[in-house]
């Protein structure tokens, strides 16, 4: 294969190449020299040596579908589901974070195809599992990494759903129900209305039907509007960010690599970010145990990276797992050593406070607090999800009732290990003083990089 390039919209980042030791990158001398330059990644800082494909490749396979998805569309291309590069040559125009691959990425909207009906949304969902981000279609190519499927689209100033071409962007992430896991729709936007109650980041989403199908349309947090353009922000997922393939998500696996703990993703976010994006961290991953969320690995927390510093994404990709018998009941990440959700206790947020460098007595405040802003905004949240397009639908009680008793549980067992009310959350920093001169640091880091003036236009 000949070079393939990798753009941040117009501009040329650098290169990928082929050689008998596998996939590399290199930035282009321009790029690197460019004030307000990011790089693709943490794993991979701006410079103009040629990056090697044990440390190229797991960052560039993050960026495919996986399971179902990728085996089809390796079917669909004619190419082996493990030829990542040749995926990505063909359905890299638009993925996760700012960066096309093997074409420039657009700013207009020139290039959107509408779809005029209900019916015809309707024929594109049905038609998705069989043929993964239509794949094979003139002048389509995108791509989304996760098992779930999903669509990128672009929503226009009359409301109408658009499929993105010829390197146009994406506005909008487009997931139609899962058979297998009735409800879908309403129980992810159940949760995201619910996070974005409790004040924590988190993309509006609203829910819509075309003819017996159910979609949840998320906002895209790596694309803004700007001055009549949509521009591109950059983004990774914590198995980018920590160097680890797509099959090694979960902490606990087969692959023979280790998944991210939270260990490791707390002291990533230290190394790399001011100490406020800790806390955030911190609010994300006791959220997730609230909503019994039994599918938050690593893929599911990201990064956004800019020319002036580095900070967490919103969350997405939140289910309520509980509502489902088939589905593990069993947290992907353990807390404290344990992977049980409505059985961690105070010894176990204190042991995973010590293992992140945080302080215990504040964790175990932090966790009564939201847990109390939970049972107070979990009604809101549900009625709120009823007045979407979509309606109703008996999973949101069904959910709300799941999370209020998991509240409910984490407070008992917070007020079962320590004498009289779980107490209000003080107000000062959570990071452990023993930590303080590394998040100082982190923080002076961030500060001197908010200085520097993003020129990329």
């Amino acid at each position: 294969m000949a070079s393939l390039p990798v753009y941040f919209e117009q501009r040329l980042a650098g290169t990928i190449d082929v050689d008998k030791s596998g996939p590399a990158f290199t930035y282009d001398p321009g790029w690197v020299a460019l004030r307000g330059a990011f790089p693709i990644s943490i794993t991979m800082p701006l410079r103009t040596d040629r990056i090697a494909s044990d440390v190229f490749l797991p960052w560039a396979a993050n960026l495919l579908p996986e399971n179902e998805q990728l085996r089809t569309l390796g079917q669909l291309l004619g190419m082996s589901r493990s030829d990542v590069i040749g995926l990505l040559s063909a359905i890299g125009g638009d993925t996760a974070g700012a960066f096309s691959i093997g074409q420039p990425g657009r700013t207009a909207t020139v290039q959107w195809r509408p779809l005029e009906t209900p019916a015809e949304l309707e024929t594109l969902m049905e038609g998705l599992p069989s043929k993964p981000f239509l794949a094979g279609e003139e002048g389509v190519s995108m791509s989304l990494a996760g098992a779930q499927t999903k669509l990128a689209v672009a929503v226009d100033e009359a409301g109408r759903i658009c499929i993105p071409m010829n390197g146009s962007p994406s506005t909008h992430i487009l997931k139609p129900d899962v058979p297998r896991l009735c409800g879908s729709v309403y129980n992810e936007a159940f949760c995201l209305t619910l996070a974005r109650r409790l004040e924590l980041p988190a993309p509006n989403v609203t829910t819509g039907r075309a003819g017996k199908r159910t979609y949840l349309l998320v906002e895209r947090y790596d694309r803004s509007y700007q001055g009549g353009r949509w521009r591109r922000l950059h983004q990774e997922d914590y198995c980018q960010a920590l160097g680890r393939p797509p099959s090694a998500k979960y902490e606990a696996n087969k692959t023979g690599t280790g998944g991210p703990t939270l260990k490791e993703m707390f002291a990533l976010t230290r190394r790399h970010m001011p100490a406020h994006e800790i806390l955030r961290l911190l609010d994300m991953v006791i959220f997730n145990v609230l909503a019994c969320n039994t599918d938050a690995h690593a893929k599911n927390y990201s990064i956004m990276i800019r020319g002036n510093g580095i900070a967490l994404a919103p969350l997405y990709d939140v289910m309520c797992g509980e509502v489902w018998e088939h589905v593990t009941k069993n947290l992907v990440q353990k807390v404290g050593g344990s992977n049980r959700g409505a059985e961690i206790g105070a010894k176990h947020w204190q042991r995973f406070a010590r293992e992140c460098g945080l302080n215990a007595k504040q964790v175990c405040d932090r966790v009564g607090a939201l847990s109390r802003s939970v049972i107070a905004q979990a009604g809101a949240a549900e009625l709120e999800v009823a007045a979407m397009p979509a309606g109703a639908d008996p999973i949101l009680s069904q959910a709300r009732e799941a999370i209020l008793a998991r509240a409910h549980a984490l407070l008992g067992q917070l007020q079962g290990e320590a004498s009289g009310e779980v107490p209000e959350p003080a107000a000062v920093d959570l990071i452990d003083k023993e930590n303080a001169p590394a998040a100082a640091a982190s923080q002076e880091a961030s500060q001197k990089a908010n200085q520097v003036e993003n020129s990329i236009a």
